[in-house]
């Protein structure tokens, strides 16, 4: 990684740094009904695990703090210290009345962006989502705040519900909980924001609004980010490949239907390739830009015909017979009935 002026990092120009997202956790694997399976030949998330190894421990104690070890991001031990809801600008000046009071020692505290609170999830795990053996308490099972705009609707910001891992976004004026961080990441991706705004979504400075605008911590994509050849595209952030067609089948399909659809590219060898799978929830988040909506994809993508909500091949275990699923237009992640015939395939290959 090269340091940037501004203190953050990028991949390296001779393109040999890529930013690989967080593993996912998933282990297991559910067939439509919901039922565990063998993971083997499954075409699942839990057969390929793909992301960055948690290491082992995955959290380091430190009095009232734990780094984890996976982003090396700290996070208080308590993880509702204001024990009561509070707007977004509320949260803001919490953090920054943290730092003035220099907080458990430390005056870097900040909402966290939204691929900072991601990555402390388990998608293995429910009630709360978090990694098995984490050392955290006073766990609220529901909204946290992080410091990311909704572009689709200034007026909101990203949050993510902690008893099952959905990322969504809420009213900038509503209440939600406060979970902080301090630390910089050398292993996550930016999420892409720049601009800072107020709670009614006006732009304003970025200059001292704790915002993810203002901070931009994370690895920045090479540019170009996206090479184009002939039916496939590669992501240099991340070294996968999507087809170019974000349709390719042209049609809406169930969690199996999209899994066979798979196998026949595969069959049929699509663009020159014989290893496609249907993405995990961390490859589709990957390419996410949370300065963009409709879709919520990089400036100057190449990508033809991009739907709303794409399959992943990553069960949901709050209920096993729903899956992950991106909501491209707005950037956020859901989930969607395996046997409902709702969602498009986007197939992906690699890294490579």
């Amino acid at each position: 990684m090269r340091p940037l002026p501004d203190g953050h990092f990028a991949p390296d120009t001779a393109g040999s740094a890529v930013y690989l997202p967080p593993a996912t956790g998933q282990d297991r694997c559910y067939d439509a009904g919901g039922k565990e399976v063998a993971c083997q030949g499954s075409g699942q998330d839990g057969s390929f695990a793909y992301g960055r190894a948690w290491p082992a421990p995955r959290f380091r104690v430190e009095g009232e703090l734990a780094q984890d070890r996976l982003s090396g991001l700290w996070w208080p031990i308590n993880a509702n210290l204001n024990d009561f809801p509070l707007d977004w600008n509320e949260a803001l000046r919490l953090a920054a009345a943290m730092n003035a009071g220099k907080a458990f020692g430390f005056a870097d505290w900040r909402l966290p962006n939204r691929r900072e609170l991601l990555s402390l999830l388990s998608y293995q795990a429910r009630k709360p989502a978090l990694p098995v053996g984490h050392p955290f308490r006073n766990i609220f099972l529901g909204w946290h705040w992080t410091s990311t705009t909704a572009a689709i609707a200034p007026s909101y910001a990203w949050y993510v519900h902690l008893e099952g891992g959905r990322s969504f976004y809420g009213r900038k004026d509503q209440e939600y909980l406060f979970w902080p961080v301090r630390g910089q990441s050398e292993v996550l991706a930016a999420t892409g924001q720049e601009v800072c705004y107020d709670q009614q979504g006006g732009l304003i400075a970025c200059r001292g609004s704790g915002q993810d605008g203002e901070f931009r911590h994370g690895l920045l994509p090479p540019e170009p980010r996206f090479a184009v050849a002939g039916e496939t595209v590669r992501d240099r952030h991340t070294g996968l490949i999507w087809l170019r067609d974000a349709d390719f089948f042209q049609q809406a399909m169930s969690w199996p239907q999209a899994m066979e659809g798979v196998a026949r590219l595969n069959q049929e060898g699509a663009g020159g390739r014989g290893d496609w799978r249907l993405p995990p929830v961390n490859a589709l988040e990957s390419l996410v830009d949370c300065s963009r909506h409709s879709p919520a994809l990089p400036e100057g993508h190449p990508f033809a015909r991009v739907q709303e909500v794409y399959w992943s091949s990553t069960t949901s275990f709050f209920e096993t017979d729903w899956a992950w699923a991106l909501y491209l237009h707005k950037g956020a992640l859901g989930v969607g009935h395996k046997p409902s015939a709702n969602y498009s395939l986007w197939p992906v290959c690699g890294p490579g």
